[in-house]
């Protein structure tokens, strides 16, 4: 799934944390030998949790720091990845297909109510505005490329799963992943007038403005990353990190 050009282009801001990028997927990389029965999210969980162990063990993360941002593009199953690494000081952040449909939160249960409390409230489809409530959350930032960015985000935003494909043999109630839903949209671009929107979603909830407004520029930075940074990585301190493929995950450190 191509990105939309706006995000194949440098940000406006360049004052973002430390980073590593980690490379996935490629020939001869983390990938090489998945057979057909493996699990490629519990595959990319596992490699996550290995370098995020390694910057701790490194000192490039303690206790009370900001949680590292771990960003992804949409080919990745971000809800099943957050759920799999929520042990891990991590938030994770990925870009959803506009295609996608999500679960607002359940209503809150009114005093005396028999029976099991609901665990979803109404539909909330990305490519069907009526479906859309008032975002709890607005920003508006001004750039001089693509006039206003603007980001509404609302929370505690979900996908209701099912017993199968990948959830088919888990045990018991399935889980509740919810996160922050962002919508990122810009004023133009050149040679188009109505670029379409570009809707992420963050493992984190209860994101303020300004953290709203810090994870979508973290995922403008990551094509920034892929675009300037093709065949080496940067980090604080963990240089044995894989080179950047046209597949990768940027993890943004404070």
């Amino acid at each position: 799934m191509a990105a939309p050009s706006f995000l194949r282009r440098s940000h406006e801001r360049s004052d973002v944390p430390s980073y590593a990028v980690v490379g996935l997927g490629v020939p001869g990389g983390p990938y090489q030998g998945l057979g057909p029965d493996d699990d490629e999210t519990e595959v990319t969980a596992v490699q996550i949790r290995e370098v995020v162990t390694r910057l701790i063990e490194a000192g490039h993360w303690h206790e009370g720091d900001l949680r590292i941002l771990v960003v992804f593009d949409a080919g990745y199953d971000v809800t099943r990845l957050a759920w799999l690494l929520a042990d891990l000081p991590v938030d994770l952040l990925g870009r959803l297909r506009s295609d996608r449909v999500m679960q607002l939160p359940a209503p809150s249960r009114r005093p005396g109510t028999q029976g099991r409390p609901r665990k979803h409230g109404g539909q909330l489809a990305l490519s069907d505005p009526a479906t859309w409530p008032d975002p709890p959350v607005t920003t508006s930032t001004p750039t001089s490329r693509y006039g206003m960015a603007a980001a509404a985000a609302w929370d505690r935003v979900h996908p209701r799963l099912t017993h199968r494909a990948a959830w088919l043999d888990h045990d018991g109630d399935l889980p509740v992943i919810e996160g922050t839903l962002i919508k990122l949209t810009v004023d133009h671009l050149p040679g188009d007038r109505d670029p379409k929107p570009v809707w992420l979603w963050c493992s984190r909830t209860g994101a303020a403005p300004g953290e709203v407004d810090r994870l979508w520029q973290a995922f403008l930075r990551r094509f920034d990353l892929e675009t300037g940074k093709p065949q080496c990585c940067h980090s604080r301190g963990s240089s044995a990190l894989s080179p950047v493929p046209s597949r990768s995950v940027v993890m943004l450190a404070a």
